[in-house]
């Protein structure tokens, strides 16, 4: 029997023991790549997250810059821009291709490659800033940038939030615009120092020309100047924008868009920077009158967002002028031995702009000139320098107007039935004379006399306070008050006798505005310097209406203009024809407060309406004897005679009336009767309908009265059938 044998056994091998060192490598790589997984998995949230968060921003706004508002005078011509930001958007076919070509070599050299997110750069500056230890370099791409300046709510923060959601947000712009798109929106958008916005105006203000128009040297200069726009403005830091310059030609060399060629005639180009205009006060005081406007016509956001182009009714010419007329005037007051206040020209030499003031303590004016037949503003001035003050003298704040009041007085009482020829007392107003005076209350004449009985119309032309004081007191202070409202005054607080001869505060629109009322047969129309506005679009958002309504009746105006024209012939504003040469037919009447610490005069033609303030801003003496026909008189005159030379001439007399001749007692202001005349009361004199007294003197007891022959009317012309039934019951 064969013996069996045992199978041969196979080697059992032992198992592999790992070494500490593959353990921990394997341990590594585990948690390598499961931190590279969990990595990835958190990357994919976060963009999906930020992706998402991008979507919230409304892409339309990436073309909605706020342009400045543009203001221009009667012609069109500019003004001055305010609101919104300094910026003229153009489309980018009408930029040098030259600035396209710098912008991007300086900015985002691989901005055609990318799609918003320069993954290089981003790679480049981390390990720069990693080499570094700090932020020293960033990647944003054109399209980054362009998604920060257009919305502010990603905020300045300099952290990884911002910086994510901005490049989510600069993908989804890629998206939705093509490239050339985000450049138009980029070169409008982007400041470039001195409170420029948009290529367009730093060109215009840099180098004075169109932004199609700029050469290489040029463009890469105001290429370099984004880097950091306040910097490196070269009004700023001059040597600073050359350097930028110099950097952006040698990046376009590299990036091989110019030759070497190009680059040594760029960098040796001569830079002929554009002279900044000087600085003109008239955009000051116009400007801040168009910004108080607008603020009662506009929403606040309209007006912020700017983009609006506004046509005022400013005469430049004459707005110059006036100004112009304001310090020469001013300035040889100054000079007075008797003027014993700070000097502007002294004020000039310290004053560094540092420290904004309110008021000043050189002597100060303020003017507005108004077209008679619309009550636009052709003129404003607010004080001779909008640097030293904004304050604008022209419409804010109140002084007392001094005898400037006294013509709303006698129109009063004209209206009232007293006639240019009555007669009034011109005495020392006597205790309990004057209803609600002050008990002692006795007001003087300026050249303290008194000279005793004197007509209604010598009254006012010599501007006797006595006689204004007892013609107010008989018209009634209800009567003067409600007439001073309907020409546009504020109401005092304190309704007391005073007010007749100027205890009551104005300023020159609205003494220029009321004064009006003569030249324009008792009508005022409310002054107004905003013409029209028109909106981004083109339409006509605003229209200014004419507004008047009447203050007096025809009749009451005819005697009023009558009467202040006798004040420039042989009154206190005598000087206008003599001294100072004005010949146009017109009236006025000068005002003078206690103590000359205010010198007003405000007068007319037909054609315009002028009011002039000169005072100091604290209340204080000016000089002795500075009397309103002294100080602002002669401005008024430069004013109107350079309004005349510019066209604003009366080509035909003021509107007639029809009018009566008629005897009159010069005790009651009614018709004269035969005990007028022996008592030597009786004058006769031609006056409207209007004032014309319906009843008969009793004063004088007499027979039968005595009437002149009245002077037929003149027959109006047309009409037909119903113009002859109104004329039936005239």
């Amino acid at each position: 029997m064969k013996k069996r044998t045992a199978p041969d056994k196979k080697p059992v091998k032992k198992p592999r023991v790992m070494s500490r060192w593959q353990r921990w490598r394997r341990l590594a790589l585990f948690f390598i790549l499961g931190g590279t997984l969990l990595t990835t998995l958190a990357m994919v949230v976060v963009i999906a997250v930020y992706s998402q968060w991008a979507k919230a921003f409304d892409l339309t706004q990436l073309g909605q810059m706020p342009e400045r508002t543009v203001v221009y005078d009667f012609k069109g011509e500019v003004l001055g821009r305010m609101h919104g930001e300094n910026r003229i958007v153009v489309p980018l076919s009408e930029v040098s291709p030259w600035f396209i070509k710098a912008l991007l070599a300086r900015e985002d050299a691989r901005f055609y490659s990318h799609g918003g997110i320069d993954y290089h750069g981003v790679a480049r500056a981390a390990v720069r800033n990693l080499k570094d230890g700090r932020i020293v370099q960033g990647a944003s791409t054109l399209t980054m940038q362009l998604a920060r300046n257009s919305f502010p709510e990603l905020g300045d923060d300099r952290n990884l939030h911002r910086k994510v959601l901005e490049m989510m947000l600069a993908r989804r712009i890629e998206k939705a615009c093509t490239k050339e798109q985000i450049i138009e929106h980029y070169v409008n958008r982007i400041f470039f120092g001195t409170g420029l916005y948009g290529i367009q105006r730093a060109s215009q203000v840099y180098f004075g020309k169109h932004a199609s128009q700029l050469n290489l040297s040029e463009a890469a200069l105001i290429a370099g100047i984004v880097r950091s726009p306040v910097r490196f403005s070269p009004f700023r830091n001059y040597d600073g924008a050359i350097k930028e310059r110099n950097d952006v030609l040698q990046r376009m060399l590299t990036t091989k868009v110019i030759t070497a060629e190009e680059e040594l005639e760029a960098r040796y180009a001569d830079i002929a920077l554009h002279a900044q205009p000087a600085f003109q006060s008239q955009g000051g005081y116009a400007l801040d009158m168009v910004r108080h406007d607008l603020d009662l016509i506009l929403e606040q956001q309209d007006i912020e967002d700017g983009g609006l182009q506004v046509f005022t009714t400013i005469n430049k010419d004459i707005q110059l002028a006036a100004e112009a007329s304001v310090e020469k005037r001013l300035a040889a007051v100054e000079k007075l031995k008797a003027y014993q206040h700070p000097r502007k020209a002294d004020f000039d030499k310290t004053w560094d702009g540092s420290v904004e003031i309110s008021t000043t303590p050189y002597l100060q004016a303020a003017l507005t000139l108004l077209d008679n037949q619309t009550g636009g503003i052709l003129a404003i001035v607010g004080g001779r320098d909008y640097r030293h003050s904004k304050y604008n003298r022209a419409i804010q704040g109140e002084r007392q107007i001094g005898s400037t009041v006294k013509p709303f007085v006698y129109a009063a009482g004209v209206a009232a039935g007293f006639l240019p020829g009555t007669l009034i007392d011109d005495a020392p107003i006597q205790p309990h004379e004057i209803q609600g005076a002050a008990l002692g209350w006795s007001p003087q004449n300026s050249d303290g006399k008194f000279l005793g009985l004197k007509t209604l119309t010598d009254g006012l032309v010599l501007s006797r306070n006595t006689m204004t004081v007892r013609l107010g007191n008989f018209t009634g202070l209800d009567r003067v008050l409600n007439l001073l409202a309907d020409a546009g005054f504020n109401m005092p607080k304190e309704r007391t006798p005073q007010i007749f001869i100027g205890n009551i505060g104005g300023n020159v629109r609205q003494l220029a505005s009321a004064m009006s009322v003569f030249p324009n047969g008792g009508v005022r129309r409310r002054p107004f310097l905003i013409d029209r506005i028109i909106d981004k679009t083109g339409a006509t958002i605003y229209q200014t209406p004419v507004l008047d309504g009447e203050v007096v009746n025809p009749g009451v105006a005819h005697v009023m203009r009558g009467i202040l024209a006798q004040v420039m012939e042989r009154g206190t504003a005598a000087a206008v024809r003599g001294e100072h040469g004005f010949k146009e037919p017109g009236g006025g009447k000068t005002g003078t407060t206690n103590d000359y610490k205010d010198a007003w005069f405000a007068g007319y033609t037909e054609r315009l309406t002028c009011g002039v303030w000169v005072g100091l801003d604290r209340p204080q003496t000016i000089i002795d004897e500075g009397y309103g026909g002294r100080l602002s008189l002669p401005i008024w005159a430069d004013v109107m005679k350079e309004a005349v030379k510019l066209g604003y001439k009366s080509e035909v007399p003021m509107a007639g009336l029809p009018l009566s001749r008629v005897s009159l007692c010069r005790l009651s202001s009614q018709l004269a009767t035969d005990g007028c005349h022996h008592a030597g009361m009786a004058y006769e004199d031609t006056l409207p309908y209007e004032v014309l007294p319906q009843d008969f003197c009793l004063e004088h007891r007499g027979a039968m009265p005595r009437v002149a022959q009245p002077q037929p009317r003149p027959a109006p012309q047309g009409g037909g059938f119903w113009g002859r039934v109104k004329r039936w019951f005239q």
